[in-house]
């Protein structure tokens, strides 16, 4: 390997490790700036996972795909509650006048 290869690889390296710092630290919601996440994009120009990462990558995908599932639950239980709001609502007796008496 040539010393520009070797320093590529380290590079590749230090940015696969800082993408995956900063996308544990949003899933764990340790994110300074919680606006960022929804402006965030796929890098580019990184190349494939280091061999020596393809663990932590897997387990932060886990743990996405966990906290998706919770987000899930959470937005049906959130939904459910609206729905029994709604037929609460749904049975309230008007309180003003229903009919207006125009011939008196």
């Amino acid at each position: 390997m040539s010393p520009e290869q070797a320093d590529a690889r380290v590079g590749d390296h230090a940015a696969w490790e800082a993408l995956l710092t900063s996308l544990e630290q949003d899933a764990a919601g340790q994110t300074a700036d919680p606006t960022a996440v929804a402006g965030w994009s796929e890098p580019v120009g990184l190349g494939p996972v280091p061999r020596e990462l393809v663990g932590r990558a897997s387990r932060l995908l886990a743990a996405q795909r966990d906290r998706m599932a919770v987000l899930e639950a959470d937005r049906r239980s959130t939904l459910e509650h609206l729905g029994a709001l709604r037929a609460v609502d749904a049975t309230r007796e008007p309180r003003g006048s229903v009919y207006l008496d125009a011939s008196a």
